[in-house]
């Protein structure tokens, strides 16, 4: 039987050709805005962008850091790769899963990530990876969406989660929020611009 990764990460090699047309709508209507509210967040020389996709955040690097990204989907990756040659952006682009990164301990000025784990299987084993690889004094940054805090709406989203999960691999019902602050990070804060379901969450260890 396959592994929850490997399912996942199936269905992101499936959509990767089309993700970006998919999500075109949405990212032009709010995701754009909340992406550069992020990346203007990221202090320090070396950055670490988990979750690069197909490398929607490219145009938000900020100038003469030094940046290396992953992504577990090939296929994602590729098209991240293509991306990259076509804008000449200066990305070391690697393939690797968020629960288990090859990078020494305190690698990292910055830890970076957006819309990631709502498909990491094991959410806070992948956040635990993000605390180790960060550099003392260093920040993980995350834009997430999460399970509202209200009822109706949190019902409505428990209720369709297993359908959205089966066509993309993502759960649209996680609580990142709590799983950050279950790692040993020395604050934890939320932006105040967040809104019920999308967070911009800011760590510091």
């Amino acid at each position: 039987m396959k592994s929850d990764s490997s399912v996942i990460k199936h269905r992101y090699d499936r959509l990767a050709p089309y993700f970006d047309g998919l999500e075109a709508v949405m990212e032009g209507l709010f995701f754009k805005s909340w992406r550069k509210q992020l990346w203007a967040k990221v202090d320090g020389h070396h950055i670490l962008e988990v979750g690069v996709g197909t490398g929607k955040n490219f145009d938000y690097y900020p100038a003469g850091a030094r940046i290396t990204a992953i992504d577990f989907s090939q296929i994602m990756l590729e098209q991240a790769i293509n991306k990259k040659n076509r804008k000449n952006i200066a990305v070391d682009l690697n393939l690797m899963d968020v629960q288990s990164l090859c990078y020494a301990d305190n690698s990292f000025d910055t830890v970076i990530g957006s819309f990631v784990f709502c498909s990491v299987p094991l959410p806070r084993k992948g956040l635990k990876e993000l605390y180790r690889v960060c550099k003392p004094g260093g920040q993980v940054l995350l834009l997430e969406h999460v399970l509202s805090s209200r009822p109706v709406i949190a019902k409505a989203m428990n209720f369709i989660n297993p359908a959205v999960v089966a066509l993309v691999g993502a759960n649209i019902n996680r609580n990142t929020l709590k799983n950050v602050k279950a790692c040993p990070f020395a604050s934890v804060r939320v932006d105040d611009n967040s809104s019920d379901i999308i967070k911009l969450i800011e760590a510091r260890k």
